[in-house]
């Protein structure tokens, strides 16, 4: 009767009645995730890195090849990937790229700031992601959002650029929308982001060089040079003002002769 009652606790219970020799032994576990698994969430891993990078205009396209903004990018990668890290070359498409990704994040956290300020502090980051998974099938307001997204970007500068606006800020809209603060947000963009009367070429031009240096100078400490390079410079403009110099007497002696002949 024992050894029944043993083989029926082994079948229909939870707890181990069986043999001691049972409790000996270890339990072999299986691994939670395969090796597969594993390599999938180690890709998703890098493409949302990646788009929390580059912040993509075009999300859902993964040539990046749709948008002129994204193929300038996506081709400056691309061309550092392939240039030797360290020299010349790759600092100044490092440059280039830290320049790019500067303008995007700036527009981020335009947007950043008015969700604060409309009270989703807690929900702005979540309401601003964008992934390569999320779709244009999946919104559930598309039209809508695209024409307020057309509204920000005609009566507001808060994308600051004539290029069409990026596409990825249609998600964080539709998800406004459904939570019924859509309006609110472009109401409060037009307000801290007015549309200037005198955006045309010559200003944007203007704008785009007075920011020049504010940009290269992220990127130079993003990227600094080498001490080697700063040395080379340094001597490089110190025998220019030698060289100035010695150009100044050379004239201020002829003068003297011309006037001694005089």
């Amino acid at each position: 009767m024992g050894a029944s009652f043993t083989a029926f606790c082994a079948h229909f219970c939870c707890c181990c009645c069986s043999g001691d020799d049972d409790d000996d032994e270890p339990e072999e576990k299986s691994p939670l995730l395969s090796g597969n698994a594993l390599l999938y969430f180690d890709l998703e891993a890098k493409k949302r890195r990646d788009q929390e990078t580059n912040l993509w205009s075009e999300p859902g396209d993964p040539s990046h090849s749709e948008r002129d903004d994204d193929r300038e990018l996506y081709n400056l990668l691309q061309k550092r990937s392939k240039t030797q890290r360290g020299s010349q070359g790759y600092r100044r498409l490092s440059v280039d790229i830290n320049a790019m990704r500067e303008v995007r994040r700036g527009v981020r956290d335009r947007w950043k700031l008015i969700l604060e300020d409309l009270g989703f502090v807690a929900e702005a980051e979540a309401l601003l992601t964008v992934s390569t998974s999320t779709s244009f099938d999946r919104m559930h307001n598309a039209p809508e959002a695209r024409a307020l997204l057309s509204i920000l970007h005609t009566e507001t500068s808060i994308f600051d650029s004539k290029e069409p606006p990026p596409e990825r800020y249609m998600f964080t809209l539709d998800r406004l929308i459904y939570l019924d603060a859509a309006q609110d947000f472009v109401a409060k963009a037009r307000s801290m982001y007015p549309k200037r009367d005198d955006d045309d070429d010559d200003d944007d031009e203007e704008d785009a060089t007075l920011r020049l240096p504010f940009l290269l100078r992220r990127a130079h400490q993003a990227f600094p040079r080498d001490e080697e390079e700063e040395e080379l410079d340094s001597d490089a403009l110190d025998g220019a003002q030698d060289s100035g110099s010695d150009i100044n007497n050379d004239d201020e002696d002829d003068g003297g002769v011309e006037r001694s002949l005089d």
